[in-house]
């Protein structure tokens, strides 16, 4: 028997993510508004629900390649964080009490995607496509961000998210270049200092998609 044949994903691996973007998708939508979906890391859990269903190295690479570097790097702030200090402030949040506790509970996929994507790759392959891919979608959510949602907090409703993607600066606006200057900056950094190196290490490591099996 070709034992190919055979899913490489568990239902009950499917059911569970699955669940998981039915709770998290209308507390979000109720919470922060769709502009959140705009967010890379937020991309990129569509992308895996689709991989995870469809069992497709692909769609599971894109996301993979995309945020498993970044997403260390909030895994590393949020580890400091539980003793007291934030060395990258992404995860300072986490820890605020002004932010509602089932909030800040499902803001812990940022720690566990990214194993979790790095799994599904592992048992479907690594698809070097992937790379330009993410580029691709990165940028078109980027260009999103810029041109259509703020660069400040709106005081009415400060939910809302502003400075998507880091479009505008760290965490806060910068001004010590133009905007456009800092957007060009962004664009090139994403792909370049975040997406690259990943790209590399899985092709090195992981085995690559069989052109036989897809």
């Amino acid at each position: 028997m070709d034992t190919q044949l055979k899913p490489h994903i568990p239902i009950w691996v499917k059911l569970a993510y699955t669940a998981f973007i039915a709770v998290l998708v209308p507390i979000y939508l109720t919470n922060y508004g769709p502009s959140n979906f705009v967010y890379l890391c937020d991309l990129a859990l569509f992308l895996t629900l689709a991989a995870v269903w469809m069992e497709n190295p692909l769609l599971a690479g894109i996301p993979a390649v995309g945020i498993f570097l970044p997403q260390m790097f909030w895994c590393i702030d949020f580890l400091c964080g539980l003793f007291g200090f934030f060395p990258l402030a992404m995860t300072e949040y986490m820890f605020d009490p002004n932010f509602e506790l089932h909030l800040r509970a499902l803001s812990l996929f940022h720690g566990w995607l990214p194993f979790f994507l790095l799994w599904l790759v592992l048992r479907l392959g690594y698809d070097h496509r992937s790379f330009v891919a993410w580029w691709a979608i990165s940028w078109a959510a980027m260009f999103v961000a810029f041109f259509f949602l703020p660069a400040t907090k709106d005081p009415h409703n400060p939910k809302l998210p502003y400075n998507v993607n880091y479009v505008y600066g760290l965490d806060e606006p910068q001004a010590w270049i133009a905007d456009w200057a800092w957007f060009t900056l962004i664009l090139l950094a994403v792909p370049l200092l975040f997406t690259l190196p990943t790209h590399v290490v899985f092709k090195k490591l992981i085995r690559p998609v069989d052109s036989l099996m897809r």
